[in-house]
């Protein structure tokens, strides 16, 4: 226990540091303006005042905001849990020609940054007639290249003798996908979830390219523009902040268990 006392120690002192940043958003929030300008400032507020959420939400049109979020995340996440699924199964347990090559062309895609095609995205999606639309904001993210990767991991670590069993059964590659490969593979299909609505909630950049009216904004562009409207005004920036982030915070305690799971069955050998 005392030899690993210095490791707790540390990792003590990077949870804290980690966590400052969001006590102080929260702290900040239930301030007055007067008390968040102050200096030196108060580490709690004097009289809480939850009314800054009620007005920060009243500022914009936040639950439009939300609702676009929601759609334009589940969406996404739905097609790519199909698109997903369906690739990393043909990459791991199908045999084709060129299969090795063009999985790795698949993650040389990883390496390229984001700006270099969104140029491209956006006269394709322009063309297609689908800017400032929900179609815009889901279909060209509808398939994952890091979820393909790390489901196709998962699948080739499952026993060859379930799809030995499964061709005996009569079973083809769409039932033996449906009835054994999901099945076993909740925790992981639970992590990328996770990472798909964890990335589709704080999008900015995309969101802000392809959407134009205020009706479309979702809960990121939203905010930067509230944050644009009220750059003086902290309690009312952090109260925004603070209901905005929540959500994800929220989700995770009830699913860190799932991940953590993921994170132990899943390997990255061939």
């Amino acid at each position: 226990m005392i030899r690993k006392f210095p490791i707790h120690a540390l990792l003590a002192a990077g949870a804290f540091w980690m966590l400052l940043p969001f006590f102080w958003m929260l702290s900040t929030s239930l301030k007055t303006q007067n008390e968040a300008l102050r200096f030196p400032p108060t580490i709690l507020p004097r009289v809480p005042m939850f009314v800054n959420y009620l007005e920060a939400f009243r500022q914009v049109d936040f639950s439009r905001y939300f609702l676009n979020t929601l759609i334009m995340t589940l969406g996404t996440a739905l097609l790519v849990f199909i698109t997903s699924t369906l690739a990393a199964y043909a990459f791991a347990r199908m045999k084709f020609w060129g299969r090795d090559l063009l999985f790795m062309l698949f993650l040389a895609m990883m390496m390229v940054p984001v700006p270099v095609y969104l140029a491209p995205s956006y006269v394709i999606l322009s063309r297609f007639g689908w800017i400032d639309t929900f179609l815009a904001l889901i279909i060209p993210w509808s398939a994952n290249v890091f979820s393909i990767f790390l489901l196709r991991q998962h699948f080739k670590m499952l026993p060859q003798e379930l799809f030995d069993a499964a061709r005996i059964d009569g079973l083809n590659h769409l039932q033996v996908l449906l009835r054994i490969v999901i099945p076993l593979s909740r925790a992981v299909l639970v992590t990328i979830g996770i990472f798909q609505i964890v990335s589709n909630w704080n999008a900015f950049l995309w969101p802000l390219i392809v959407t134009h009216s205020d009706s479309m904004r979702t809960i990121q562009t939203g905010l930067a523009y509230f944050a644009q409207a009220e750059s003086t005004n902290y309690p009312l920036l952090c109260a925004a902040s603070t209901f905005t982030t929540a959500p994800l915070i929220i989700m995770y305690f009830f699913v860190q268990r799932q991940i953590m799971e993921s994170y132990a069955r899943t390997g990255i050998k061939e």
